[in-house]
């Protein structure tokens, strides 16, 4: 299969990509905050985001998804600003947030996919900014020069102190193990998930090993390998340590490497329903469509009218005769025309049968 280079999507992902680079250089006050141990994991991360960019250019190219795209943008910015920002962010917090979209498909599937969601999502939030030296820690300097003193740390955004906390406490043993929790989400939500894979036949039939199974394996590594380099430190005087660090860095670079081409892209494709819930909100209160065949509602009326336009797009026109659209008619109605039409073909060929 021929590989064709989409050029607009690919200059974008360049652009920012390297705006990446150079907020990451600044940010962490041109390398001073930067770890470079942690250089893998920056290759990692910026192809990640190469890919990603990519891809949602190039899906965003898409006619319908075009469509949907610019409209939802269109209906944000009207008169009816803030209603439809509190929509964003009401739908963010539970679709997003809370994941509530997936629990009508049942509890435990959804108490598995809030565990997943909410144990990557935190680390993604923690681990990006310490990979672009954005977030660092450093022993405040008084504090370290008295031994008499309760030493503080200084978390520090871009260079500049936000908070300081006591070495020793409850926050800081919060702060220092926050991945821990975030591992623990990850390996209990992809478990449940694994084992459903390779219990439930139906899905054994229809799954495939890189599209369903290595992503959930991936993450468990990639978690266990991370408890493992906090307990190997803590309790085991480094034992283990170096090789917990390797086979650490090449799952996560593998997962980072894997999120544009994999299932995990929908993470970043989950935000645009939220556009699709403000359409088809505004679409209710412009009017709905009503089938002329059944005389029924069954859909707004601008989608009816963009998807006249995305269609034509793509090739397909399904404008009638008397200049009405196939498309103005539901799916009740169209089924119920195409059993006419074969009726009336029939009668015209003198036989209903063979």
């Amino acid at each position: 299969m021929r590989f064709s280079l989409n050029k607009k999507a690919a200059v974008i992902s360049i652009i920012v990509t390297l705006a990446c680079v150079l907020v990451s250089f600044y940010g962490s006050r041109k390398l001073q905050n930067f770890d470079p141990a942690l250089i893998a994991y920056l290759f990692g991360t910026l192809f990640a985001l190469f890919g990603v960019v990519y891809r949602y250019c190039v899906w965003l190219q898409r006619p319908p998804t075009r469509m949907y795209f610019k409209r939802t943008w269109q209906l944000v910015f009207t008169r009816s600003f803030f209603i439809h920002v509190y929509t964003l962010l009401k739908d963010s917090v539970k679709n997003l947030l809370f994941q509530q979209f997936i629990y009508p498909r049942g509890r435990k599937r959804w108490i598995a996919h809030f565990m997943l969601a909410a144990g990557c999502l935190a680390a993604f939030a923690i681990t990006v900014p310490l990979t672009l030296g954005w977030i660092n820690f450093t022993l405040d300097p008084a504090t370290a020069l008295d031994p008499g003193m309760t030493k503080l740390y200084n978390a520090n955004f871009f260079g500049f102190k936000v908070m300081s906390f006591k070495l020793g406490s409850v926050l800081a043993f919060l702060i220092f193990h926050a991945l821990t929790w975030c591992s623990w989400l990850v390996i209990a939500g992809a478990v449940i998930f694994l084992v459903r894979r390779l219990t439930n036949a139906g899905l054994i039939a229809s799954q495939t090993f890189e599209g369903d199974l290595l992503p959930l394996i991936l993450l468990i590594i990639i978690s266990l390998t991370g408890l493992g380099l906090n307990f190997s430190y803590a309790f085991m005087k480094g034992i283990a340590y170096d090789f917990m660090s390797v086979t650490h860095a090449i799952a996560v670079i593998l997962f980072l490497v894997w999120i544009p081409f994999g299932k995990f892209f929908h993470i970043i494709q989950r935000p645009a329903q939220i556009g699709a819930h403000i359409y088809k909100q505004e679409g209710k209160k412009r009017g709905m469509a009503v089938c002329p065949h059944t005389g029924k509602e069954f859909t707004t009326q601008l989608h009816v009218d963009d998807l006249k336009i995305v269609t034509k797009e793509v090739g397909f026109d399904f404008t009638l005769e008397d200049g009405t659209s196939h498309l103005d008619y539901s799916p009740e109605g169209k089924r119920s025309l195409l059993a006419k039409a074969h009726l009336k073909a029939r009668q015209e060929g003198g036989t209903f049968f063979g």
